[in-house]
């Protein structure tokens, strides 16, 4: 198979396993394809952790799950030096902590303090880690997906934007549609059958989507899409040259990486769609994922009931295509 017959492969797997969330699929991919990281909001039993385990099992790799508490400590994540004694040759010795992974389950992120969080975006943004003066890069293929719930907000530490605007994309998770709970429901039994044990499918490569990604990059961009790509990003910044509730809700608006997010994330989505060229279409299908979390509203778009996702669906209804 070539590299794009893989990832659809690897697609058509997942969303067998992850019924009615074809979409989170799609998405969880694509972070993939553009070797960023992901956060995952969804209430609880919505296949969160099923989604990235799935993953794993039809993908050469390496998973590790990392539950997030209020007393982890950063060396559980990143790993420690361990003394080994006085007789041995070194006496001291990294002990690899799970983020030395290919998949790295951050799981309900905000349940830990700052200091923790910190210790995981920072291996997440450098791609590497470094203690006792020593630096331990991460993997080839390396991608954190953190989960968080939008419930039960006691005793959470919520990220703070500037480390939000890390992840590549903010993913939400919704209900499946009755069809889709049904096919759920069965699917479990199913699994839970002894009976129906079959042989696992051949695993994909992880040369696969390194390839994938030399693909990627040769996905072109006109002057006019990056026209359109600017104006987007500009509107949240200067909401008041488009429409004046948009000046009253945005506070903050999105930083040079969501333009960043914005290129990858479309080229690569171009790419999956068989296109060689990105279109006003692809940009659309993505801008919410790549934004939502970049994006600061104000205490009146709140007492409103505006969402992140109001906002940016309103900019992309005012902003023409060049």
């Amino acid at each position: 198979m070539n590299p794009r017959e893989s990832i659809l492969e690897l697609s058509r797997r997942m969303s067998a396993s992850i019924i009615g969330q074809e979409e989170v699929v799609e998405r969880l991919l694509l972070t993939l394809l553009c070797n960023g990281n992901a956060l995952l909001e969804g209430l609880p039993g919505l296949a969160k952790t099923r989604a990235i385990k799935t993953l794993s099992e039809n993908l050469q790799s390496d998973f590790s799950r990392i539950q997030f508490t209020p007393d982890l400590l950063p060396a559980d994540i990143t790993g420690s030096e361990m003394y080994l004694g006085e007789n041995a040759s070194e006496r001291f010795q990294f002990q690899a902590g799970p983020i030395f992974a290919n998949l790295v389950l951050a799981d309900e992120i905000n349940r830990s303090p700052a200091k923790v969080q910190a210790a995981l975006l920072e291996a997440m943004e450098e791609r590497q880690v470094t203690v006792a003066g020593k630096t331990h890069k991460m993997p080839a293929l390396f991608m954190v997906l953190a989960t968080q719930n939008p419930i039960e907000q006691e005793g959470t530490y919520p990220l703070p934007e500037a480390q939000m605007d890390r992840f590549l994309m903010h993913i939400t998770m919704t209900y499946p549609d009755d069809a889709s709970e049904k096919a759920i429901v069965r699917l479990v039994r199913r699994e839970t059958s002894a009976a129906t044990e079959q042989a696992n499918p051949e695993i994909i490569p992880q040369d696969a989507i390194f390839q994938a990604r030399e693909e990627i990059d040769a996905v072109s961009i006109s002057d006019a899409m990056e026209d359109y790509l600017v104006a987007l990003i500009a509107a949240t910044r200067r909401p008041a040259e488009l429409d004046a509730d948009l000046a009253r809700w945005i506070q903050v608006g999105a930083s040079p990486r969501g333009s960043l997010a914005l290129d990858k994330a479309s080229r690569a989505y171009a790419w999956l769609q068989g296109e060689d060229h990105v279109t006003p279409d692809h940009l659309r299908a993505i801008v919410h994922d790549c934004l939502r979390h970049r994006l600061g509203l104000t205490y009146e778009a709140v007492a409103e009931g505006v969402t992140a996702d109001d906002v940016i669906t309103r900019i992309v209804k005012g902003v023409p295509v060049a």
